[in-house]
């Protein structure tokens, strides 16, 4: 059989282009190289728990706000979606003292010019500068939205806000991004924050049921999803794509092919082209990564701990942009409550910090349960110093708790192909912002991208590049009436 669509790489880019493509009538086959869907989505079980990797709150949900038509377009909006705090869904503690951030633009200017009065106006100013009006498919600037991914996001700050304390709390809900002064382009921090501000939300549950939702729906269509499937050459003829040959020894024909894997490694994938030429693939080598992330997942004591509905960041120093450029101890860290299943206590805790690639590349080698006793010391001393910082919110937090499973950098890499397990994609740099935003098309012409390395990273930024990829195949038109006129 010969396929309309074949999809690399089943993370939430390739199930949500598997789910667009096969709902418009299109034959479609998604591989996945692991025997688990999700890729940074995955859920894993431990001791009759299930643990998140890489999900943990979702933003701009509500009717009317940026991620609302997509989730609805994609069957995700009936999820089990547990609302945070209005009044401060994300709580800032730089030092001893804690800033909260409100849901809605109006109302999170507000809350934070309580504590910053001769800042309102400027507060007030910059919320109306989250808006997705770049990502509409009818706008030439959504293919490439040059000014704000040429504008330094630290620059931007310094010279929007006049207090410096003010620049740190605005900046320290970003764990979720990679904070480099150097680099972050105004773009990618606008867009990483803003969803969020709209509306926040947990799943109760875990990721694993965003993961089947989309995997139920593609085959309900019509899709096929074959897992243990790792793609080891696509093979081109007479300027195009003709099929992929798996580790499971089957070929596969297609008239399309998405890779949902990173650049780099699609590239590794055409191993003969008339089309990709090696300016290309070298553009593509030389592109750096954004840093990992360690996660500390805790399970905490029955009756323990009440469920905080709210995320908290916590910082060690100060300086938050330099917290995350930190490589030694651990300067600040991200903690999320899972929502209980029942009753009113917590049960889950995980906690985050930034990590970079250089504190586990001497494990480069190795594989999951086969990397020695040193970093098993390294995996001991992340936990205590995150649980260390976490405790300056949760006193008590070590005595409280039943379990505790860490991961790095090296974890997501072996589950995930991610190389050097970055968090969030190639490093996008308002410097050379052409070259380091990809488009979807790549020079095969039926060989398209899509994915956290392209336009945005995170739940809203990957829904989004899923939709731009599948208008290169759709048409802009009608990919704009799905996720633009509600």
């Amino acid at each position: 059989m010969k396929y309309d669509a074949i999809i690399i790489g089943g993370g939430l880019g390739g199930l949500e282009c598997g789910y667009i493509m096969s709902r418009n009538g299109l034959s479609v086959l998604l591989l996945e190289q692991g025997a688990q869907l999700g890729g940074c989505l995955q859920s894993y079980r431990r001791r009759g728990q299930s643990f998140d990797t890489g999900f943990h709150y979702v933003g701009g949900l509500d009717k009317g706000q940026s991620l609302h038509p997509a989730f609805g377009y994609l069957g995700l909006l009936d999820l089990p979606w547990h609302r945070l705090d209005a009044d401060g869904f994300d709580r800032v503690s730089i030092g001893y003292r804690t800033f909260a951030f409100a849901q809605g633009y109006d109302q999170f200017a507000d809350r934070l010019a309580e504590q910053f009065p001769s800042q309102r106006a400027a507060l007030l100013k910059s919320s109306a500068t989250h808006q997705l009006a770049s990502l509409n498919p009818q706008s030439e600037a959504s293919q490439s939205p040059i000014d704000p991914m040429a504008t330094s996001a630290w620059q931007y700050l310094n010279a929007t806000f006049g207090d410096p304390l003010l620049i740190n709390v605005l900046s320290g809900t970003s764990l979720k991004m990679e904070l480099r002064k150097e680099t972050l382009p105004l773009f990618t921090f606008l867009h990483g924050n803003g969803g969020f501000v709209e509306s926040s939300w947990r799943l109760k549950g875990d990721s694993s049921l965003i993961v089947e939702r989309l995997a139920s729906g593609i085959r309900a269509q019509g899709g096929e999803i074959v897992c243990n499937a790792r793609v080891q050459e696509l093979v081109e003829k007479e300027g195009k794509l003709a099929y992929a040959i798996c580790s499971n020894g089957e070929t596969y024909e297609g008239r399309l092919f998405i890779s949902d894997t990173h650049p780099a490694l699609t590239c590794q994938m055409v191993k003969q082209s008339s089309c990709m030429k090696k300016v290309y693939r070298n553009r593509i080598a030389r592109l750096e990564n954004t840093f990992g992330m360690a996660t500390v997942s805790l399970t905490i004591k029955p009756g323990k701990l009440q469920y905080f509905n709210w995320n908290q960041y916590i910082y060690r120093t100060p300086d938050v942009w330099a917290a995350h450029a930190s490589n030694r101890q651990v300067a600040g860290i991200l903690v999320s409550c899972r929502v209980p299943e029942s009753g009113t206590c917590a049960r889950q805790i995980d906690l985050l910090t930034p990590i970079q690639w250089s504190e586990c590349s001497k494990w480069s080698d190795t594989h999951v349960g086969n990397r020695g006793d040193d970093y098993k010391a390294l995996k001991e001393q992340l936990a205590d110093e995150c649980i260390d910082l976490a405790e300056r919110f949760i006193t008590g937090l070590r005595e409280m708790t039943e379990n505790c499973y860490v991961s790095t950098p090296l974890t997501w890499r072996d589950y995930t192909l991610t190389p050097e397990g970055c968090a969030y994609g190639i490093r996008k740099d308002f410097n050379q912002p052409l070259l380091t935003m990809l488009s979807p098309r790549t020079p095969i012409p039926n060989l398209l991208q899509t994915g956290q390395n392209l336009i945005l990273h995170g739940i809203h930024g990957v829904t989004m590049t899923a939709f731009h990829t599948c208008a290169e195949v759709l048409g802009r038109e009608k990919i704009w009436q799905i996720i633009g006129n509600e």
